[in-house]
């Protein structure tokens, strides 16, 4: 095993550090990086190439051949840290990880999205649950979406809790923070001027069409609104048109992400219909 360069056995100034990464998103941005727990995500982030700062393990447990792995081959500076402080920062209580990465922000620059033919991209404007970001995450990456955008003030996409809902689906596709819409409308701008028929629709539950009435295999940038609010008005202002998810029940409206993956199925189930044509 690559040797271990500093072993962590008391909550000192690199143990606050990782903590802070884990609660303070502040912390976050200004040391540009962030505490990816679970063996799914950190595998993920490892395979789609993102910059592993720092490995933590377990010093006192044995490690799985995936640990070792890691520990062997990512090039990251390594810690061996106690069972009661890796526990303390794997946010199970059940359990105490094997393994801990600390890992780079990536930019937040819409130039990672792909632009072209086949592109769907997910804006989420404002969502105040990191859960729910890290779902749509999950559901956008499934129906092979191309991106996904998260705008004004909105819960932090590496939260922990955004990071685990996404089950590694963070690291397989970009995700882009941009504090206000006018900057993606620009983008899109830029996108349809080198000739991409990029068409703009929110999702709304008093929306004109049905979602399956719209064609989802055109490039589409598919809005999805504030989980109590729904849309901005900037943005609604923006549509092209407006979708809803028909429903026959008692609820009145759909959760946020919920909405977003019947959506996301729906373009995904037209553009694999269009394929076998």
């Amino acid at each position: 095993m690559t040797p271990v360069r500093v072993r962590v056995s008391g909550r000192n100034a690199r143990f606050q550090q990782w903590e802070a990464l884990l609660r303070n998103r502040t912390k976050r941005q200004r040391r540009g990086e962030f505490l990816v727990q679970g063996v799914r995500p950190i595998t993920m982030a490892i395979e789609h190439g993102w910059q592993i700062r720092e490995l933590l393990h377990d010093a006192d447990g044995p490690l799985s051949g995936w640990a070792r792995q890691a520990l062997d081959t990512v090039p990251a500076e390594k810690f061996a840290v106690s069972r009661e402080l890796m526990h303390e920062l794997g946010g199970k209580a059940d359990t105490v990880p094997e393994l801990l990465a600390v890992v780079a922000l990536p930019a937040d620059d819409l130039r990672r999205i792909p632009a072209g033919p086949t592109m769907l991209t997910v804006v989420f404007d404002r969502p105040t649950s990191p859960g729910n970001i890290g779902t749509l995450i999950r559901s956008a990456d499934a129906f092979g979406a191309s991106g996904v955008i998260v705008t004004g003030h909105a819960a932090d996409v590496y939260d922990p809790k955004a990071v685990r809902a996404s089950t590694g689906s963070l690291f397989a596709l970009p995700v882009v923070r941009v504090p206000a819409h006018q900057s993606v409308l620009s983008w899109v701008a830029d996108v349809r001027g080198v000739g991409v028929g990029l068409g703009i629709v929110g999702a709304d539950e008093r929306g004109a069409l049905a979602a399956a009435e719209y064609d989802f295999t055109q490039p589409t940038l598919t809005l999805i609104g504030n989980e109590t609010t729904g849309l901005s008005v900037g943005w609604r202002a923006a549509c092209d048109h407006l979708v809803r998810v028909p429903m026959s029940g008692a609820a009145s409206s759909l959760n946020a992400a919920a909405a977003a993956t019947v959506v996301l199925y729906e373009s995904a189930r037209q553009r694999s219909a269009a394929a076998r044509r």
